[in-house]
């Protein structure tokens, strides 16, 4: 199970660690932390140590209730970190965290290397159709509304299933535009209860019938600082009990904001049960 990044076939057969990079002021967890140039290079160089893969940047918050942000903002904060990274590191890997494709196509053209989009398509019906053009691996999400909308979009017929119908659908669709390194994002805290993602992560291993690789994002999330009554800078422990969790069920990558536990996990469990 690869896929091809600037040239390079990446094995995902073997979990890969995929470092959360957020330049935005209000991400849950690390908003505003990293808003200069030498905190930029600090992360970067420190995820790529520990053992990160993929460096996924992020200039929209999409946490729930997230702040509008235009389009002209989200490129004046991502375009110089994609220049600076590829530049000061020229063999990373960029993932851009984006439902826009103009920030897809202008972030590829920078240097990057995966568009990750949230809404799969559905809020940039220009997404599919550029990432095809731009011959780049796809992380396609599974989400309903927008991040402004979503926590009021959680009724289900059939969790799992309706979520497999959604992939299903979108995969068709990003195939038909040309687009072959297809990875898939269950998506938890999207359109979700803190019950749903739960019966999620419980399930998670039928969606391996989709033949495709699938990327992990529970992160210091609140489906684990609510339950434990704690909070996202308490979440560590909580986060790489879930990671270690959706391992077993078949995630290829861990997106995360800590890579080293990461990068352990993956070790432990390779080890354990070595694909």
């Amino acid at each position: 199970m690869t896929i091809n990044c600037k040239g390079n076939l990446i094995d995902l057969s073997r979990p890969k660690v995929m470092g959360i990079l957020n330049v935005t002021p209000d991400s849950f967890f690390d908003g505003g932390r990293y808003n200069t140039q030498k905190a930029w290079l600090s992360q970067a160089e420190k995820m790529l140590q520990e053992g990160a893969t993929f460096i996924d940047i992020g200039a929209y918050s999409s946490r729930p209730n997230a702040d509008f942000v235009s389009e002209a903002e989200e490129l004046r904060r991502i375009i110089p970190i994609v220049e600076l990274l590829i530049k000061e590191f020229p063999n990373s890997l960029l993932s851009i965290d984006t439902f826009r494709s103009k920030v897809a196509k202008l972030c590829i053209e920078a240097g990057a290397s995966i568009v990750n989009d949230i809404s799969a398509g559905l809020l940039d019906d220009k997404m599919l159709d550029t990432v095809g053009t731009l011959h780049v691996p796809y992380i396609m999400m599974h989400m309903r509304g927008t991040p402004q909308t979503m926590q009021q979009l959680t009724d289900y017929d059939d969790l799992v299933k309706d979520i497999s119908f959604y992939f299903s659908e979108r995969i068709a669709e990003a195939k038909s535009k040309g687009i072959h390194d297809i990875i898939i994002d269950a998506g938890f805290g999207f359109a979700k209860t803190l019950s749903q993602n739960y019966e999620l992560l419980n399930n998670m291993e039928l969606l391996n019938t989709l033949g495709r690789p699938m990327l992990v994002g529970i992160s210091r999330k609140s489906m684990i600082y609510k339950l434990l009554d704690t909070s996202a800078a308490q979440a560590l422990n909580g986060t790489t009990v879930l990671n270690t969790i959706a391992l077993q069920k078949g995630a290829n990558i861990l997106r995360v904001h800590d890579v080293k536990e990461a990068v352990e996990c993956v070790k432990l469990i390779s080890e354990i049960n070595p694909r």
